[in-house]
């Protein structure tokens, strides 16, 4: 986006450098709607009709809004089972961006995880294997545990530090790292991996320095730096604002210097790309015959690897747009703007803002409710009821218990509000800061869940939950009272 300033400064807000030329009808229910459709759900967002969400903040997986140059391009797609000219276009731009020679299509991220695990994970079982990380993704470390490893996260001490002015809180710590492979030897380890604009903690970025210590660590101990590209377009834009040594460099020369410090690339493109699919990038001629055999057992063949040619053709097209500064920084700024407003009014944010999303401090949003009875998630529920605003829970419950049965407490206790591209507008974004502010100053109002089925892995896509008590019932009078809605 410009960096266009108003005439009037205090109204100076994130420039679009869009226009909106398709449009798709919201509806906003009632309250008492709400409470019915979050207790059908089982307080569980994930499990919502889309139908009844007016704003959908859950994920920006595979929700961003395509360009018409992507929509076009799927008209043109090889539907072709083996050798698709559709395949060859995406190869050729993902070449043209990375430089590495070797592509293994995927239908999503996930499924490059699961490969990845079997491959390198599972046949070091017997060592117990670890994977260190900066930190975290909930189908990472599954893939990872199912496999007989375990994750390490080796991050800085900034990563959890909720309040920051940090610009990269998503660093793995280099010297956290070599300690930990001396004590637990090099054998163990079956790679190392750096997610860009780590979900978990607040989409925080790395820097391409931190990239390069990294790289000199896992050269060597002779591993593989695999590195999860699925959120690199926030991640460009950060290295371009925020690292000096690259504040003149262009995005397309910082994507080829961060793929020439890695292994093995591989991405979601429901995220990379704002299309559906996903793929594994090396310029390894051992890694990709490592890799290869699994990919038509699991996903498909070669050329198109469980991806619809018709997203592979938009996929193409949309990652030649995030060499785009005003397509990169479109989210970052909205982001930006909703964390400081919340901010200001003091509502507590993870800051600086990062990308994804406006991330809430649930920890500290509803500082009476105990971790055991999952605050960001009560949070996440109350939110719903308030202004049929659907963010995700990224806390306690996105983490797994332990095999004693008792729970693993997060770290941070967090209420995404994703922001897909291009895809809401600045009054939208203020309806959900008014609603946010609102429900801040009745906060003592929200009590606790607790979960009344549990499955034993990944619960947060299909657990359901129970309030504690009356809230929601208390709470909805209230807003009632306020809004007479």
């Amino acid at each position: 986006m410009k960096d266009i300033k108003f005439f009037d400064a205090a109204n100076n807000v994130p420039l679009e450098m869009h226009k909106v030329r398709t449009v798709q009808k919201l509806n906003l229910i009632s309250p008492d709607a709400r409470l019915d459709a979050l207790t059908e759900a089982g307080n569980n967002t994930f499990l919502l009709q889309n139908a009844d969400v007016f704003l959908d903040m859950l994920t920006d997986s595979g929700v961003n809004a395509m360009s018409d140059n992507q929509v076009a391009a799927m008209m043109q797609a090889d539907d072709s089972y083996a050798g698709s000219a559709t395949f060859t276009r995406l190869y050729n731009k993902l070449f043209e961006i990375f430089g590495m020679k070797y592509f293994l299509p995927a239908h999503q991220g996930r499924a490059c995880e699961n490969i990845l695990a079997q491959v390198y994970v599972g046949p070091l079982k017997d060592k117990k294997p670890l994977v260190p990380m900066n930190y975290h993704f909930t189908t990472t470390k599954a893939h990872i545990g199912l496999n007989g490893g375990a994750v390490a996260e080796l991050y800085a001490p900034e990563a959890v530090k909720v309040n920051s002015s940090h610009p990269f809180k998503g660093e793995l710590d280099p010297d956290r790292l070599e300690k930990f492979i001396k004590e637990n030897g090099a054998d163990r380890i079956a790679f190392v991996r750096i997610e860009s604009g780590t979900n978990l903690i607040g989409g925080q970025p790395h820097s391409l320095k931190n990239l390069k210590a990294i790289k000199k660590i896992c050269e060597k101990y002779g591993k593989y730096l695999v590195y999860d590209a699925s959120l690199l377009a926030d991640n460009l834009y950060f290295i371009k604002v925020r690292e000096p040594e690259y504040k003149d460099a262009s995005i397309r020369q910082i994507a080829r210097e961060i793929a020439d410090n890695c292994d093995i690339i591989y991405f979601s493109a429901r995220k990379l790309g704002c299309a559906r699919g996903g793929g594994m990038l090396t310029n390894s001629v051992k890694i990709y015959d490592d890799l290869k055999n699994l990919v038509p057992l699991f996903e498909g063949f070669m050329t198109y690897g469980g991806m619809s040619v018709r997203e592979m053709e938009a996929m193409a097209v949309g990652l030649e747009e995030t060499m785009d500064y005003d397509m990169i920084s479109q989210g970052p700024l909205f982001i930006d703007y909703m964390v400081k407003e919340l901010d200001k009014k003091g509502v507590p944010v993870i800051t600086p803002g990062g990308g994804l999303g406006c991330h809430l401090n649930a920890m500290k949003f509803v500082d009476h409710i105990p971790q055991s009875q999952y605050p960001a998630g009560a949070l996440g529920s109350a939110l719903f009821l308030v202004s049929a605003v659907r963010g995700m829970e990224r806390g306690t419950i996105s983490e797994e218990r332990k095999a004693d049965g008792s729970e693993t407490f997060a770290e941070l206790e967090l209420l995404r509000l994703a922001l897909p591209r291009r895809v809401f507008t600045l009054s939208q974004v203020k309806y959900a800061i008014d609603r946010i502010c609102w429900l801040y100053e009745n906060r003592k109002l929200v009590g606790g869940l607790e979960f009344y089925e549990e499955p034993p892995v990944l619960r947060f896509f299909l657990g359901k939950l129970k309030p504690v008590g009356d809230w929601q019932q208390k709470l909805l009078a209230k807003f009632k009272k306020d809004f007479g809605e």
